[in-house]
C-alpha cells in the first residue's frame, strides 16, 4: 500500500530538501538511522521484518534510548544540524514522525543561523548565535506535525532538537529563498556555447523561482522543473498524464526577479517515449498579478515560438531578446513570469530562463 501524499505549505519551497542541495552535517546520535534520511523525498517507508545489526531498519533519523547526557552543548536532548540547499526566510516546518509510533520524540524545537556554505559541524555546534525558529512543541506519533516558524531574517542552517530522544522520519523547512545570483557559467559550464557569461537563471528555485500553477502534474510535481542539476531519472521532472481530448498542457512560472530572458533551456532528459512533441514559451510583466489573473491574461508576449522537441536532450532556445553573443534578434520582453506550453502533453525534466535581472 502506497503512502498518502504529504500535506505541504503551498507556494513555499522546502529549503532543506536533498534535491535542492540540503545536507545533514551531523547529529548527537544516529545509532538506529542516519540523519541524512530526514531530507529525502517522500514521507519515509516501513518495511516489515527488515533489520540491521543495530536493530529495526527505519527510514528516518533515530537516536538510541537516552540513559545519560550526551556529549555536546545540549545534554538534555538529541539534535542534528542541517545545511539548507538554499538560504532563505523560514516560514513553516513539517516534523514528520511517520512510522515512528512507540519511539517518536514527545517534543521538538528548531533553531537557525547564518553561516558560510561548507562550515564544519564542530564550529557550528558551539556557536552562540543560534536563534529559535520553533519553540519546544509537542509531537504526535506517526503524523505530520506542521508548525509556523518564528519570523526571522534568512538562515542557512537549522538545528532540530528532539526531547529526549527517538525517531523522526522527515523534516521539511518551508520558506522563501534568498537568492545568491551566481552567473550561469559558474554553476553549469556546459551552458558556455549558448548563454552569455554574465547570464543568470531567472527561473531557478535557488534564485527564488517558483512554479505557481499547471494544467496537470499527474506523474511529476511542477517545482521539479526548477531544481538544480539534471534529474536522476523521470521522477525528477514535471510530467503530465496522457491527454485524450483537445488542447495542450502548460505550466506557469514566477521568476526570482524581473528580467530579460535571452535563452530558454528546455531539457527532456530521461523522457524518451513520453517527451512533448513541441513547446512554446511566453513572458509577461505583471509583478502584482494573482495566479488566476495570469492564467486569464491576454497580455502574454511570445518569447519562443512553437518549436519541435527531441527526446532526452537539452534544447537551448534563443528568445526575441537576443542571442548568447549579445546580438539583438528582436524586441526584448521584460518578464516577471513565464508560461511554458507543451504540445500536446508529456514530460520535461528542467526549465532554465537564462538572462539578465532588471533593476
Amino acid at each position: 500500500m502506497s503512502e498518502p501524499a504529504a500535506v505541504a505549505f503551498t507556494g513555499l519551497v522546502d529549503l532543506a530538501a536533498a534535491a535542492l542541495g540540503g545536507r545533514a552535517l551531523g547529529a548527537s546520535d544516529d545509532f538506529f538511522a542516519a540523519a541524512e534520511n530526514l531530507i529525502q523525498p517522500g514521507r519515509g517507508v516501513f518495511i516489515d521484518g527488515r533489520y540491521t545489526e543495530r536493530g529495526k531498519w527505519m527510514d528516518g533519523w533515530e537516536s538510541r534510548r537516552r540513559r545519560a547526557p550526551r556529549p555536546g552543548p545540549d545534554g538534555d536532548c538529541d539534535w542534528c544540524v542541517l545545511e539548507l540547499g538554499a538560504p532563505g526566510e523560514v516560514l513553516g516546518f513539517d516534523v514528520d514522525t511517520n512510522h515512528f509510533l512507540g519511539n517518536h520524540p514527545p517534543f521538538a524545537s528548531i533553531d537557525g543561523l547564518t553561516a558560510p556554505a561548507g562550515a564544519p559541524l564542530d564550529e557550528l555546534i558551539v556557536r552562540r548565535d543560534w536563534a529559535p525558529l520553533l519553540a519546544q512543541s509537542p509531537l504526535r506519533p506517526g503524523s505530520q506535525n506542521l508548525f509556523a516558524a518564528i519570523a526571522r531574517a534568512p538562515v542557512s542552517h537549522v538545528r532540530l532538537k528532539i526531547f529526549p530522544d527517538g525517531g523522526v522520519a522527515r523534516l521539511r523547512v518551508f520558506g522563501r529563498v534568498a537568492p545568491a545570483w551566481q552567473p550561469a557559467r559558474s554553476t553549469d559550464p556546459d551552458t558556455a556555447p549558448h548563454v552569455a557569461a554574465d547570464g543568470v537563471d531567472l527561473a531557478a528555485v535557488r534564485n527564488g523561482g517558483l512554479a505557481l500553477a499547471c494544467s496537470d502534474a499527474f506523474f511529476g510535481p511542477m517545482n521539479n522543473l526548477l531544481l538544480p542539476g539534471r534529474a536522476a531519472d523521470m521522477s525528477g521532472g514535471w510530467e503530465t498524464r496522457r491527454r485524450r481530448g483537445p488542447g495542450h498542457d502548460w505550466i506557469l512560472i514566477k521568476l526570482g526577479a524581473p528580467g530579460i530572458v535571452d535563452v530558454v533551456e528546455v531539457d527532456t532528459n530521461h523522457f524518451k517515449g513520453n517527451f512533448p512533441d513541441r513547446c512554446a514559451i511566453e513572458g509577461i510583466d505583471a509583478p502584482d498579478a494573482r495566479i488566476t489573473d495570469l492564467i486569464a491574461s491576454t497580455a502574454w508576449a511570445p518569447l519562443v515560438p512553437e518549436t519541435k522537441l527531441r527526446a532526452h536532450e537539452r534544447h537551448f532556445l534563443a528568445t526575441a531578446a537576443g542571442r548568447a553573443d549579445g546580438s539583438s534578434a528582436g524586441a526584448a520582453v521584460l518578464a516577471t513570469h513565464l508560461r511554458l506550453h507543451i504540445f500536446p502533453d508529456g514530460g520535461v525534466s528542467r526549465l532554465r530562463a537564462w538572462g539578465r535581472r532588471h533593476g
